[in-house]
């Protein structure tokens, strides 16, 4: 939808990501994820911002397909005696004009995994989160509200192609991975055969994308540690 232009010119992104698994200080208590996420020596400069803020970052490039130009960026540790980041947020300018807010937080006590996304365009705007992940909410500007489903016959061939089970069925988090693998093995085996790969099929992450994920690290903890108000996203 965005793609195409359903929602006209996009103008807000929303983007969060929080969880509550780091409101007490675990890495002390034995727990083997939370030390090495903690630890700059292993998990390197940033801590929430480089564990989920990274999947939020890419979640918001990818749904509107725009590129982050500029931040400002605030990153806290909450919990006494943790070294790395534990919570953050960060404000950022589209290279389309459109402006966005990032959350990502591991002190948010009770939530699990709920990263989310809100994208407003001139028409429209649309909602959706991994807790719920089979559903779509498209919001109108001069008409009701609208509910998405995955598995139906309605959605765009890029959802066809990525739905494992009839409607009704839950599919998510792992299914997504399996996506992602599928995409990549069926574009490598096209041009082995030169072929053309299916447009559906390029549906995958490559290098840019991880390039771009390091570079957020770098620019949100730079940005977090520097006294203007904005700073220039680099890659």
């Amino acid at each position: 939808m965005l793609k195409n232009g359903t929602l006209g010119k996009i103008r807000k992104v929303y983007v969060e990501y929080p969880q509550g698994w780091l409101s007490t200080l675990k890495e002390s208590e034995g727990n083997a994820q939370a030390s090495w996420r903690t630890d700059p020596k292993r998990s390197g400069i940033a801590g929430a911002m480089g564990d989920i803020g990274t999947h939020a970052f890419n979640m918001a490039e990818y749904v509107t397909g725009l590129q982050v130009t500029h931040l400002c960026a605030n990153l806290n540790i909450v919990v006494d005696g943790r070294m790395l980041d534990d919570d953050g947020a960060t404000f950022m300018k589209f290279n389309n004009g459109a402006t966005g807010v990032l959350m990502a937080t591991q002190i948010a006590a009770g939530e699990e995994n709920c990263i989310k996304i809100r994208v407003y365009g001139e028409k429209g705007g649309l909602e959706w989160k991994q807790e719920d992940a089979n559903t779509l909410l498209v919001k109108w500007l001069d008409k009701p509200a609208e509910i998405y489903r995955a598995g139906t016959g309605y959605v765009s061939s890029y959802a066809s192609h990525n739905s494992r089970t009839p409607a009704g069925h839950p599919e998510g988090y792992l299914e997504a991975f399996a996506n992602l693998y599928r995409n990549f093995s069926l574009t490598v085996r096209a041009k082995a055969n030169d072929e053309k790969p299916k447009e559906e099929w390029l549906d995958f992450p490559g290098v840019d994308e991880g390039i771009r994920g390091m570079a957020f690290i770098e620019n949100v903890v730079a940005s977090g540690k520097s006294d203007a108000k904005w700073t220039e996203f680099k890659v």
